[in-house]
């Protein structure tokens, strides 16, 4: 029979894993046992009845809905989650549904890409703790200068590692590098290069849609706004993707000028599982240039934000 003292340690470990979302490597390092120890003693709290799981479905996907979209466009992978009770809840459900499947992948892969932004903040928080000391998380693009955000480029893969008891890489250097000499001499640096060779081996990525709105709610990029998007451009831009805008058919504008820090374009678009998340609303436009451009191998969205997608798009009319 377990001792009191037994009883008690297998609860804290249980609660800070379950509750508090803790990995199995700081699970080690707190109560100064091995991860073999930690996985034992989660799998003796389950066997013992300490802990009993419950699985609940909340969401319903619209499978007639998404037949219809992946007839429409080049995207293969496409969850759209109904409507709950209030936008709060749906939402919650999306980026539930999300951190699920995208856990299921990412379970499969060597090295997965993060941006950043706080539906990937919550996509990450709704992971399960893991442990894969072999998964390498990484940055390929620089750092979107949101310092005082907890949605950081840089606290995105640290905070992702840290679930999954495995590592991460950084790319030391603002998103945007505005002087192309500066740019091509950064990118040659050794401590910027093993992050930007991982970024040429991505298996998987996953990002957020964002528009115009995301680039002017940083100073520093607003101020700089049209050495990113010409001026005459700004009113094409539909969305913007791993840095780059694009337009609502789903061409990127200017690609070649875009003044990212970071891997090419061409190797972002070879990453063979592109997985995005979409919760709201207003991201409509960027969402259907996405899917008309074929940037996108998997999203998770809402049926409002579908519907809005179907009322905007003749090709989902017919």
């Amino acid at each position: 029979m377990a001792t009191p003292e037994h009883q008690a340690l297998l609860t804290a470990i249980a609660q800070d894993y379950y509750f508090s979302r803790a990995s199995i490597s700081e699970l080690a390092d707190k109560y100064h046992v091995s991860r073999y120890f930690v996985e034992k003693y989660l799998h003796e709290a389950q066997a013992s009845g300490l802990v009993t799981i419950t699985i609940q479905a909340p969401t319903t996907r619209i499978q007639a809905l998404e037949l219809q979209f992946r007839q429409a466009f080049n995207i293969p992978h496409i969850a759209i989650i109904k409507d709950a009770a209030n936008p709060t809840q749906t939402a919650e459900h999306v980026v539930a549904y999300a951190a699920q499947q995208s856990q299921n992948l990412i379970r499969t892969q060597h090295v997965v890409g993060l941006t950043w932004g706080g539906t990937i903040y919550n996509v990450i928080q709704h992971f399960a703790a893991d442990n894969q000391p072999e998964l390498l998380f990484t940055q390929y693009l620089g750092e979107n200068m949101k310092y005082h955000s907890r949605a950081g480029s840089t606290r995105m893969v640290e905070m992702a590692a840290n679930k999954f008891s495995s590592n991460y890489r950084t790319l030391v250097g603002p998103l945007y590098v505005f002087d192309p000499a500066a740019r091509r001499l950064l990118s040659a640096e050794p401590a910027l290069q093993p992050t930007l060779a991982l970024g040429s081996k991505m298996d998987m990525l996953i990002t957020g849609i964002g528009t115009m709105d995301s680039i002017d709610s940083i100073p520093i990029w607003h101020e700089q706004r049209e050495k990113i998007v010409p001026g005459e451009r700004i009113a094409d831009v539909a969305g913007v993707i791993f840095g780059r805008p694009y337009t609502v058919a789903g061409d990127f504008i200017n690609p070649d000028d875009v003044p990212v820090l970071g891997i090419p374009l061409a190797q972002v678009m070879a990453v063979p599982r592109r997985f995005a998340i979409v919760t709201s609303k207003f991201k409509t436009r960027a969402t259907l240039g996405a899917l008309r451009g074929g940037l996108l191998t998997d999203l998770v969205t809402s049926e409002a934000v579908a519907n809005r997608i179907v009322a905007e798009a003749p090709e989902l009319q017919k």
